[in-house]
C-alpha cells in the first residue's frame, strides 16, 4: 500500500461538532471506520499532514471499532500519531506495537506537600539541586535499585506492588495508582534477555527526552473546581506539589524492537496487510500478539516500579533538604496514569458491550465516576487525570467524565504535543541561554545536557491552555486545577539518543530485506 502525505481537502474533512472533525472512509482506500479529530480550529490548523496520514492509515487496521482517533494533543509519531486512540474487537482485531509506543507506559505521577511556596522559595536551588542528584537523568543513566534477575522478574510480575512490599512506598500508593500499579497479565517469559539486560538497572530513572521531574505552585486563580481539588489534596493556594513523567526507559524500547520484528514476520503469515510498515501488527488472540501483550504487561509493570522508586527518592530528597519525615510533609500521591499502553476493556459499541483492545498512544484514561476499574478514593469524583506541559508553561490535573466514556473509549489527550522537531529548537536558542531566561523568570532548571534543554523549549510545543480548552469544550475530561512551575529536572535528550534511534530504524530495516 502506499502513503499519502497531505492534509485532507475542506471537502474530505467535516465538522461534527466544535471540537470535532471527521475524515469519512472515501478519504482512503482500505478505511474500515472514519478517523476522528478532537481539536479547536487553530490546534486542527497546527497539525502537520502525518497527524492526517497517520490516523487515517490507523482506520485500517482489522477490527478497529467505532473511529481511529486522535486528541488535540497529536502530532506524528512511529506509527500511530501521537496522541492515538483506537480500539480493536478482541476476538477478531490486532495489537500493534505503533499503538503503544516504544516507551511502554511512559506516564505521569503527582504529588502533593503541605509546603507552600514562601516556605520552599529560599530553598529552591538545593531543593532542586538535591532532586538533580538523587533521580538520575539522561541517556544510560544507572538507577538507585541494583535489582538482580529474580527480583526483576518479581517486578515485571507485580510492578509498585513489589516497590511498596520492599519499602519503596506507601501502601496508600497502590489504591492512587492506575490497576493499582500492577498489571496482571505480565509474564516474563516472554521478554528477551536482551531486553532484561537493559533494563535491570535503570528503577528510578528519569531517562531523556521531554521525561522531566517538575516543582509546580498552585495559584489560587489557577483552581477551577475547589470541591475536587480538596478532595485530590490540593487544598489552598500557593500550594508546593511535585509532578513526574518517564515510563519503562530502554527496557519497553527493547520489548518494542523486538514484537516489531516479530509481527512483520506474523503479517505475513496472517495475510495482513497496512500502509505503513510501523503499523506491523497481529491478531491480538494470535500466540504473537498474546505474547507482546504479556510482554508489554511487564514493561509497564516496570515503568509502574521505576516511577514508584522515583516516588519515594524524591520523597527522601524533600526530608533532607526540609529536615523533617515525608509523613510530616503530607507527601501523598495524587495519581499515576499510564499514556502509552493497550488494555482489554468493557466498552458499548452500537448499543452492545464488547471486549475490546484499546491502544492509547499519548492518550490518557479519563473514567467516570462510579467506573468499576476506579479505587473507592475517586468513586464520587471521576479518575483523576494528568496533562502534562512544557517546562515553561505549566500542567493540569484534570478529571474523566462520563461523555469521554461514551465517545473516545475513555479517553482525553496527554500533554501539549510538539509543533516544532528537536532539530529546529536547537536552531531556535542555546540551552544556556533558555536555562538563565527561565531562572529569570522563577524558574529553576537543571538538565544533563544544554542542546537536549533547548529541544525542549516551551515554543517547540502547543499551548497547554489551547489543549485544555480543547478537551474542556469537548467533555472528555474536566479541568481541575493548573500547576505553574517553579524547579524543573530535565532527561534532556542527547546526540547518543539519536543515533540509538537510527540504529535501532536501521538494524529494522535490514531485517525486512534479509
Amino acid at each position: 500500500m502506499e502513503r499519502t502525505l497531505e492534509k485532507p481537502k475542506d471537502n474530505d474533512l467535516k465538522q461534527v461538532d466544535k471540537t470535532i472533525w471527521e475524515i469519512p472512509t472515501s478519504y482512503k482506500k482500505g478505511m474500515l471506520v472514519p478517523a476522528r479529530i478532537y481539536a479547536t480550529k487553530k490546534l486542527l490548523d497546527e497539525m502537520d499532514a502525518g497527524v492526517f496520514n497517520q490516523v487515517t492509515n490507523v482506520a485500517c487496521l482489522p477490527g478497529i471499532q467505532k473511529y481511529a482517533f486522535c486528541m488535540p494533543d497529536g502530532h506524528w509519531g512511529y506509527g500511530f500519531p501521537i496522541g492515538g486512540v483506537a480500539a480493536f474487537d478482541a476476538e477478531e482485531g490486532v495489537i500493534s506495537p505503533g499503538g503503544i509506543g516504544f516507551d511502554i507506559n511512559c506516564g505521569m505521577r503527582l504529588v502533593t506537600t503541605n509546603l507552600t511556596f514562601k516556605e520552599v522559595q529560599p530553598k529552591l536551588r538545593e531543593l532542586v539541586d538535591t532532586m538533580f542528584k538523587t533521580v538520575p537523568s539522561g541517556v544510560g543513566s544507572r538507577g538507585f535499585v541494583d535489582a538482580n534477575k529474580s527480583q526483576f522478574k518479581e517486578i515485571m510480575s507485580y510492578g509498585s506492588k513489589w516497590c511498596v512490599e520492599n519499602s519503596y512506598g506507601w501502601k496508600e500508593d497502590l489504591e492512587r495508582t492506575e490497576g493499582y500499579g500492577k498489571i496482571d497479565w505480565a509474564e516474563p517469559e516472554k521478554v528477551s534477555q536482551k531486553a532484561i539486560d537493559r533494563g535491570m538497572n535503570q528503577l528510578g530513572t528519569l531517562g531523556s527526552g521531554n521525561h522531566y521531574l517538575e516543582i509546580q505552585i498552585v495559584r489560587a486563580e489557577n483552581i477551577f473546581d475547589e470541591q475536587i481539588a480538596k478532595k485530590f489534596g490540593i487544598n489552598e493556594a500557593e500550594q508546593i506539589v511535585v509532578m513526574v513523567h518517564c515510563g519503562s526507559r530502554g527496557f519497553g524500547h527493547q520489548i518494542g524492537t523486538d514484537y516489531l520484528r516479530i509481527f512483520e514476520g506474523a503479517m505475513k503469515k496472517y495475510g495482513i496487510e497496512v500502509y505503513d510498515r510501523e503499523l506491523a501488527c497481529a491478531p491480538f488472540q494470535s500466540n504473537e500478539g498474546q505474547d507482546y501483550y504479556k510482554a508489554m504487561a511487564c514493561a509497564a509493570n516496570m515503568a509502574f516500579a521505576n516511577r514508584q522508586v522515583i516516588l519515594h527518592r524524591i520523597r527522601e530528597g524533600f526530608s533532607k533538604v526540609f529536615r523533617t519525615e515525608a509523613e510530616k510533609l503530607e507527601m501523598h500521591m495524587v495519581y499515576d496514569v499510564a499514556h502509552n499502553i493497550a488494555k482489554l476493556e468493557e466498552h458499548t459499541v452500537d448499543g452492545h458491550k464488547k471486549k475490546l483492545i484499546v491502544h492509547r498512544k499519548g492518550s490518557t484514561r479519563a473514567f467516570p465516576p462510579n467506573h468499576p476499574e476506579l479505587a473507592q478514593l475517586y468513586k464520587n469524583t471521576g479518575q483523576p487525570v494528568i496533562i502534562g506541559g512544557s517546562m515553561e508553561t505549566g500542567s493540569f490535573l484534570l478529571v474523566g467524565t462520563q461523555k469521554a466514556m461514551d465517545e473516545t473509549f475513555g479517553s482525553t489527550a496527554h500533554g501539549s504535543g510538539r509543533t516544532m522537531s528537536r532539530a529546529a529548537a536547537k536552531h531556535q536558542v542555546r540551552g544556556e541561554q533558555l536555562q538563565k531566561d527561565m531562572e529569570k523568570r522563577g524558574i529553576y532548571v537543571k538538565a544533563t545536557s544544554m542542546p537536549g534543554l533547548a529541544e525542549e523549549a516551551g515554543f517547540a510545543y502547543k499551548n497547554i491552555n489551547d489543549v485544555i480548552d480543547a478537551v474542556s469544550q469537548a467533555g472528555i475530561s474536566k479541568p481541575v486545577v493548573k500547576l505553574v512551575p517553579c524547579g524543573n529536572i530535565k532527561g534532556a535528550s542527547s546526540l547518543t539518543t539519536i543515533i540509538l534511534f537510527f540504529a535501532i530504524l536501521f538494524v529494522l530495516f535490514l531485517a525486512s530485506i534479509l
